[in-house]
């Protein structure tokens, strides 16, 4: 029933992912917005299509300029990296898409950008004329998680027919690969991931304390038990540093007060607290979760926590701020994992492997035990 809901929770995704308001200039009104996005991503691979061999990006998004310029930068570096591969990047998330169609943070800054979701490329990438005999999709997820499971369906849905649209015989020939999370491996990723950050970060480590903020998956959808990966990281840098802590948005017992009562545990009771994003890029929750003005701050009360544990409608930097560290705008590391070399070539060592290996057998997925 699990594996049931999950499938079905990614084909409602998709059914939403289709329905976001069109951006093209395109005025008949007849032509329903999935025959426009397909149209046009279309046009973008025919092109843009330079090899035999495709490799697409799989991101859950951003409407913020920053984020896009990680992308950006990502994509470049892959097309230095894999020169016989033409790169591409897709958006999984139908919100981030319509946003950053709409423009949400141009007021800030941001460009408005047209971004499509991963079904969308998978079609054009089997269109006539283009018909890439190697498809490498890799996912841009930090975690083996609820929404790596949805990067796993695209590429069910799309080597199955699932539309009835693509030649039968090219989906016979295409050889199909997955490149794995950032930390897929609880050992070698984990390992690979900590190390690299105490090598950018151990100077802020020796100053105070460094604490990753990343995602998580709520407990009732922490598909694949991925969330774990989250302790795991933490307990390998502390390896290297007792300074480091790893707390999250969204996983039970590992919000912000987990990552304060564990500091103190161990003795940390003042000085300064750098916030780090752990997620691909610095985008709403690095901008608000983390480093935003939200303060539920009351001088009387203090903080109150809900049922799970959480100060809610407060950000890491105004917590830890009342808590009585310091922790203010100049400790707010605002990069997301993609903007670290060192880091984003632990998922371009992915993509490397995944090429290397055997293609894709789709029933069974990559997925941790």
């Amino acid at each position: 029933m699990k594996n049931f809901k999950f499938l079905m929770m990614a084909l409602l995704a998709m059914v939403i992912s289709f329905s976001f308001t069109a951006c093209s200039s395109d005025d008949d009104d007849s032509v329903y917005n999935y025959e426009r996005y397909q149209k046009a991503v279309n046009q973008t691979v025919k092109s843009q299509k330079r090899n035999s061999k495709a490799i697409l990006l799989v991101a859950f998004g951003s409407t913020w300029q920053m984020a896009y310029d990680a992308f950006d930068s990502t994509i470049e570096a892959y097309k230095q990296q894999f020169p016989g591969y033409d790169v591409f990047l897709s958006f999984s998330s139908a919100i981030c898409i319509n946003r950053a169609a709409a423009g949400e943070n141009a007021a800030d800054g941001a460009e408005v950008r047209n971004y499509y979701a991963p079904p969308f490329w998978l079609t054009a990438f089997a269109q006539d004329g283009v018909k890439y005999s190697e498809i490498v999709i890799q996912s841009l997820q930090v975690i083996p998680g609820e929404e790596y499971t949805r990067v796993i369906s695209y590429i069910k849905d799309f080597a199955n027919n699932s539309n009835g649209d693509i030649d039968d015989k090219y989906l016979a020939s295409v050889v199909l690969k997955l490149g794995v999370p950032l930390m897929q491996d609880a050992d070698i990723d984990v390992n690979a991931v900590a190390n690299a950050l105490n090598g950018i970060y151990a100077s802020k480590a020796a100053e105070g304390v460094v604490a990753f903020m990343g995602h998580g998956n709520p407990d009732s959808y922490d598909t694949y038990k991925a969330n774990v990966r989250y302790t795991q990281l933490e307990n390998a840098l502390q390896k290297l540093n007792k300074n480091y802590y790893v707390g999250t948005v969204d996983m039970k017992d590992n919000f912000k007060p987990h990552v304060l009562a564990r500091m103190q545990a161990n003795g940390i009771k003042s000085g300064k607290v750098f916030c780090h994003p752990l997620m691909s890029i610095d985008g709403d929750h690095g901008h608000n979760d983390m480093a935003g003005d939200d303060d539920a701050w009351d001088e009387k009360k203090g903080f109150q926590t809900n049922d799970e544990g959480e100060v809610e409608d407060t950000s890491w930097k105004m917590y830890f701020h009342h808590m009585g560290y310091t922790c203010d705008n100049s400790t707010m590391i605002e990069k997301g994992l993609l903007d670290l070399p060192t880091v984003r070539q632990i998922w371009m060592n992915h993509t490397a492997e995944a090429i290397k290996g055997e293609p894709l057998d789709f029933y069974h997925s990559k997925n941790p035990e």
